[in-house]
């Protein structure tokens, strides 16, 4: 199927590289106007393209959604350029582990403030502009949450933590806007293959005495079909959860994890 989000307008963060730039292409290719999220003041040289391809349904937006400031800033922007925003894609996160005992509060502050603080604060704006719309045609949310926030990992506390967490907020948030019709649902992925496992394998290589390389793929071994996702197999469900098929879906974590977690 194709054009299922005809006229929405989705806002994506962590959108510059890895699932956040395939879930924009894939929402692009099913007709919704987009405003693009990431950190940096100009976009991702990938993301530039796309936005030079589709210049009149897709704008870019500089946030740090750790501040609420911006992000009320970012929510103004969108609005001001596309209308109500129906789609949130609430991806932008960060990465880090460290063996429990050498855990500092500054990687715990890092971590909470992007991955559950703002998380939290982004769906809470794009809700409340979704709320007071109440059009014939309700907003759904799409948190971003991951196999780690499934179960702890002894050299990934915080950041298992902080997935867990979007899994229990997505669900408070499901139940606190069905009365409006809206949607909130989040996506768990496994081991995808992105630009961020160069960091991920890196940091277990140090921690754990692997060779560059062996982490990831003995976890591309470990999966039940063998191998790790694709961005674009976190984009399909990405775009299923944002359409009407999913019309009778919510408070719901969806696992896109080749077979790693079974729930």
């Amino acid at each position: 199927m194709t054009r299922r989000l005809e006229n929405r307008h989705a806002l994506l963060t962590g959108a510059a590289g890895g699932i956040g730039l395939a879930v924009t292409a894939a929402y692009l290719e099913n007709g919704a106007r987009c405003t693009a999220v990431d950190v940096a003041r100009v976009p991702s040289k990938e993301l530039a393209a796309l936005i030079a391809a589709h210049q009149d349904r897709l704008h870019y937006v500089a946030c740090d959604v750790s501040s609420t400031a911006q992000i009320d800033n970012l929510v103004a922007a969108a609005r001001a350029r596309f209308g109500t925003i129906d789609i949130l894609f609430n991806n932008a996160a960060l990465f880090d582990l460290a063996p429990l005992l050498q855990s500092d509060e500054a990687m715990y502050d890092r971590l909470f403030a992007v991955n559950v603080r703002g998380m939290f604060f982004v769906m809470q704006k794009v809700l409340a502009q979704m709320v007071a719309k109440r059009g014939n045609m309700p907003g759904t949310v799409i948190n971003l949450a991951s196999q780690a926030g499934r179960r702890g990992e002894a050299l990934v506390s915080h950041y298992c933590a902080t997935k867990a967490a979007v899994v229990s907020y997505t669900q408070s948030a499901a139940l606190a806007m069905a009365p409006y019709g809206i949607r909130v649902n989040a996506i768990s992925p496994g081991v995808i293959d992105t630009p961020m496992w160069q960091q991920v394998d890196a940091l277990f290589a140090r921690y754990e005495g692997l060779r560059p390389g062996d982490k990831k793929a003995a976890v591309g071994k470990a999966v039940p079909l063998g191998y790790m996702g694709r961005p674009n197999d976190v984009a399909g469900a990405a775009v299923f959860l944002a359409s009407n098929e999913a019309s009778y879906i919510t408070a719901q974590t969806l696992n896109v994890d080749g077979g790693n977690v079974m729930s």
